[in-house]
């Protein structure tokens, strides 16, 4: 059984739910539920709930969906007559005020998608694999008012497969974490959890991924901009340039040759590229602007390329 606290969740992404769906499964009180406003999406631009304001209402949990929370006056009051035990904080895509990390006697407990002090930031999953990491993890923390800076109260170690995308990680660290938040409640609760401060001295950040990260750099070595393309899907991909137009590498592998940085080389149906080190990759799966997604053999039929045409012009 768990202890009877009193929660409230803030959370957005999908990459919450889990945690939510635990907190309720385990018998946790959450008499709140705190997420993002309600964005346009698509075409229409109709507004869509958050992830985790759609599995709140699936639980009948309260929902709050603050524009702002540092200065609102109704809102802190709203959790303050809720007498919380702690606050839980899943990529809710706020900073939390002074007000509330001082409010509950558990403190504000956040989920992390790294090994901290490992991959600080906002995009830890994407980093890991980009940076070729084998084993990355999930970390429960308490909540101070620097970048995930506080101290660690759990942490798990999650292997990071070859193959590994940031897409296919991601549900893999949100279910782990979910059990950890768990267990950190319940230790918390009955004193056998005690936090240790973090080695900032071994910290690495893990800054927001912006367009120009997925820019291939054919200098660089083949397994580099390997996991780069498996960390940055599904944004912002790997890509580069052919005659004068966008390409999307969707799909790619090593393959055993040196060629000239840049450089194409078409071996039967294989689309080969020199990299950095005298590297190259095999490009499988890609996408010309304005076109479909094809296949290498595709894309050799429709344009063959001449040995030594180069990609990023």
């Amino acid at each position: 059984m768990s202890p009877s606290l009193n929660l409230v969740f803030c959370g957005t992404p999908r990459f919450a739910v889990p945690t939510l769906d635990r907190l309720v499964e385990a018998g946790f009180r959450v008499p709140l539920v705190v997420t993002q406003p309600d964005r346009p999406k698509g075409r229409g631009l109709e507004l869509v709930a958050s992830p985790v304001k759609q599995r709140a209402l699936q639980h009948g949990l309260p929902i709050a969906q603050p524009e702002s929370i540092k200065n609102n006056r109704d809102f802190r009051a709203q959790l303050t007559d809720l007498k919380l035990d702690a606050i839980i904080v899943v990529g809710y895509g706020r900073i939390i005020p002074g007000w509330m990390l001082d409010l509950p006697a558990l403190g504000n407990i956040n989920l992390h998608a790294s090994l901290l002090p490992k991959y600080r930031g906002a995009a830890p999953i994407q980093w890991a694999i980009a940076r070729g990491e084998t084993v990355t993890g999930v970390t429960t923390m308490k909540i101070d008012a620097g970048l995930d800076t506080g101290d660690i109260l759990l942490q798990q170690e999650v292997p990071l497969g070859p193959n590994d995308t940031a897409e296919t990680l991601a549900p893999k660290l949100a279910a782990v974490g979910a059990d950890l938040m768990v267990t950190t409640l319940r230790g918390l609760h009955d004193g056998t959890i005690h936090a240790k401060q973090q080695d900032h001295s071994q910290a690495t950040l893990a800054p927001i991924l912006k367009k120009e990260d997925g820019l291939i750099d054919f200098s660089r070595p083949a397994v580099e901009i390997l996991n780069r393309l498996r960390g940055f899907q599904p944004w912002p991909g790997a890509y580069s340039k052919f005659r004068g137009k966008n390409l999307q590498l969707w799909q790619a592998s090593a393959f055993d040759c040196a060629l000239p940085e840049s450089k194409l080389k078409v071996e039967g149906n294989h689309l080969l590229v020199g990299c950095g080190g005298s590297s190259a990759i095999e490009i499988l799966a890609l996408q010309l602007e304005g076109k479909k997604r094809s296949s290498a053999a595709d894309f050799i039929r429709g344009y063959r390329p001449p040995p030594g045409e180069r990609l990023g012009s």
